[in-house]
Formats: structure tokens, sequence, C-alpha cells
């Protein structure tokens, strides 16, 4: 596997390999997300703007088999900075690492732990930020498009430090692989203190 490191506008050229990325990957439980390219596109369009922005990429072969993202807190949309402002946190003080997707083949091989080594590496290097913070979606545990084997990553987060914060809850809106229009989905952070 071939890893790169880019920042800002170095992410320009892989809008579309990510898009189909993580329309793919997303599509799977707890997320069922029926994305379009177009969103995407919009989405990772914040990754090019911010000049601090992270975009661990993954390559096989030439083909991009994973991604993980993030960005300072500041420069993200006023969505995402909403729950730790009405809650009395300094945005300019958070590193957010947004998603890390993974095609199914490449999992189980480490992906995951170095994708969280790099973006708190960054954070660090930047030498700003004293928390390290993501976003989870809320599902129930009786969804019935829960798959019988799945495993929560929330024994995998916390072996990396982080501690789940529901007093910083959102509600995000997308559509679900089995709904006609997008509708709320409850979320909440989990942060690490960097030191």
């Amino acid at each position: 596997m071939d890893i790169q490191l880019l920042s800002g506008q170095q992410i320009a050229p892989w809008i579309d390999a990510l898009a189909d990325l993580r329309i793919r990957v997303f599509r799977e439980f707890p997320y069922l997300y029926d994305g379009s390219r177009e969103y995407e596109a919009q989405y990772l369009s914040t990754y090019l703007r911010s000049p601090d922005s992270l975009c661990v990429l993954v390559q096989d072969q030439g083909q991009v088999v994973g991604a993980s993202t993030a960005l300072p807190l500041a420069d993200e949309t006023d969505e995402f900075k909403q729950p730790f402002v009405e809650q009395g946190w300094d945005c300019e003080r958070i590193f957010y690492c947004a998603e890390s997707v993974v095609l199914p083949e490449w999992r189980g091989k480490g992906l995951g732990v170095r994708f969280f080594a790099e973006r708190e590496g960054h954070a660090r290097r930047l030498g700003r930020f004293d928390w390290s913070a993501f976003c989870a979606v809320q599902r129930p545990a009786d969804h019935p498009r829960r798959p019988a084997d799945y495993q929560p990553l929330d024994t995998f987060w916390a072996r990396r430090g982080y501690q789940h914060h529901p007093e910083l809850a959102t509600v995000y809106h997308w559509r679900d692989l089995d709904e006609v229009e997008d509708s709320a989905k409850p979320m909440s952070f989990w942060l690490k203190e960097l030191v």
C-alpha cells in the first residue's frame, strides 16, 4: 500500500476518487448513506479551502482503497461547530478528525490506527490545538438494518484515548438507502486531549 499525506489544494485531484470511496463505504451500516458525487464534491471542498486540512490517502496498485480526512474545527461549517459553541468550547483549539473510510478487503491491516496517528500528529505539528474530536452516528441497537455481526467501534476509539461526550450532540441530515428524502440522524462527538 502507498500512503500519501495531502493538505488543502493538494487534495483537489483526488476529489472524484474520494467521493466514490465515501459513497461506497458509507452505504454500509451504521451510515446507510445514499450519496451522490455532487454532494460529496461540495462537502470535500471544505478541505480544499483549508490550508491546514489533511487527507491520508491510501492506494494499492493505483486504486484508492482508503482515506481519512481532518481539519481545524474553526475551518468547518457552522453546522459542525454549533454543538461546541453552545457548550462553551473554543473551536480554535479543536482539531476535527472527520471520516475514515476503507474498502472491506483492506480492513484489519492497521489503517484505522494509522489514520488516527497521522491526524493527531498533523494537529500537534500545527501547534495550536488542545483537543482532537470526531463525530459518530447514533443508531438504535434494534435498527432493522443492523447486521447481526455488527461491532460498534466504541472500544477501538476508547483505546485511542477518546472519550464520548454525549452532551456534544447534534443532528445531521442525509438520505438512507431505503428513504426517498433526507431525514435527521442523531450524532455525538468523541474527544481526546492532545498532550
